[in-house]
């Protein structure tokens, strides 16, 4: 619908018969007072409004409409056969309008821009319509997902705290057999076959508990992090320590360079670490003492491949061994929860080690991946951001 503003009777009636011939649908105000009343009912596509009326003119009803939420989209052209100097115009143009039109117009330019003004009323209605169900469809996806990440750290808070629960409570019984298990073996076996089964009561057991460890250290990993700068060098010289039985049985040999300090979760670096090197010591080689060498450089990029760079932003670290290697098409399945290469029989664990690295690794933004010959040796490569994107807070060395 169309409102033409006028408070002339015979102009409002030769424009409106104009208007209706050509199919428009119109109302009429005789003042501005009565137009700005009408606007705050009705919707309009365009207004056409005569510039010279008493009381409030043109201009004055023009900002009044566009200071309108509802009404400020509407097109306002005006009409004047008074105002027709260029200051007039140029007036009605700072008022709001999209056209100024002086007596006598020419019926089929004004019908032009009618029709043109309309169309563009309407595509720009129809667009603001599409956006606003677009943002109505976004806030409310939004807050599902809001409610949904609620329901999440409720499942994972819950879910943390069966692990911990499970652990205690799985545990002791764990203790009472493994220890049963030995007291009998050691004070009551003269059975050879007896004492063979009690070893494997006592071995299961051992492989239960180490489990349940494993299992309860990957639900940790969904807390929130708490990034700090911390020493490289000081978090492998801590997982070494916690080798060190390990190292001494099989005679390891670990040299390490001088590593960056990094943006970390010191303790969860540290389980990287001891994980890998813990692998690097069991997978060795049968007559050969395992070899382990641990440097890093840094590179722009997140990748293992991309070359060297001085002030990169990432620091990417090799841990090289002499172990008994791997095929690397077997890649992707090292770091899936309980997948193995090799059985048991031959090498003890739970298959979750390396799940474990993966996963601190992502958490730390970074990537993890390793290159592998069959019997020539396995390297590590990981790449961490120097910085994390969250706040840090120094911790001294």
């Amino acid at each position: 619908m169309i409102l033409i503003v006028d408070d002339k009777k015979e102009n409002l009636f030769s424009l409106k018969t104009l208007l209706q011939l050509n199919l428009y649908d119109v109302d009429t105000a005789m003042s501005g007072e009565e137009a700005l009343r009408k606007i705050l009912k009705s919707e309009y596509e365009l207004i056409i409004l005569d510039v010279q009326m008493p009381g409030m003119d043109g201009y004055e009803v023009a900002e009044n409409i566009t200071g309108y939420s509802k009404s400020k989209d509407i097109p306002i052209i005006f009409l004047s056969a008074v105002n027709i100097d260029k200051r007039f115009i140029t007036k009605g143009y700072t008022s709001g309008g999209v056209d100024y039109i002086t007596k006598p117009f020419d019926p089929e330019l004004l019908l032009l821009k009618i029709k043109t003004f309309v169309r563009l009323y309407k595509q720009t209605k129809e667009l603001n319509d599409i956006k606003h169900n677009l943002e109505k469809k976004v806030e409310e996806r939004t807050a599902e997902l809001i409610e949904a990440n609620k329901e999440l750290e409720a499942s994972n808070t819950e879910l943390q705290q069966y692990a911990f629960i499970a652990s205690h409570d799985l545990q002791e019984p764990l203790r009472k057999i493994i220890t049963f298990s030995q007291i009998v073996k050691e004070r009551f076996m003269g059975n050879n076959d007896a004492g063979q089964y009690i070893n494997r009561i006592i071995a299961s057991s051992e492989r239960m508990r180490t489990l349940i460890n494993d299992l309860l250290s990957y639900s940790r990993l969904a807390t929130d992090p708490d990034f700090v700068t911390a020493s490289l060098n000081t978090v492998i010289r801590g997982a070494i320590t916690d080798l060190e039985l390990a190292i001494k049985e099989k005679k390891a040999n670990i040299s390490v360079d001088n590593l960056p300090a990094i943006e970390m979760i010191p303790d969860q670096i540290r389980q990287v670490f001891q994980n890998i090197i813990s692998n690097a010591i069991k997978f060795s080689q049968p007559a050969a003492a395992p070899e382990i060498k641990i440097w890093s450089d840094l590179t722009k990029e997140k990748s293992a491949g991309s070359k060297a760079a001085a002030k990169g932003g990432y620091c990417r670290i090799y841990i090289a061994d002499n172990g008994i290697g791997f095929n690397e098409q077997y890649l992707d399945k090292i770091f899936t929860m309980f997948q193995r290469l090799h059985g048991r029989s031959e090498y003890q664990g739970t298959g979750i080690g390396l799940s474990i690295v993966k996963k601190i690794i992502e958490k730390h933004n970074g990537l993890v991946t390793a290159r592998s010959r069959e019997g020539k040796g396995t390297t590590f490569i990981l790449v961490l951001p120097v910085t994390q994107t969250k706040p840090s807070a120094a911790l001294h060395q």
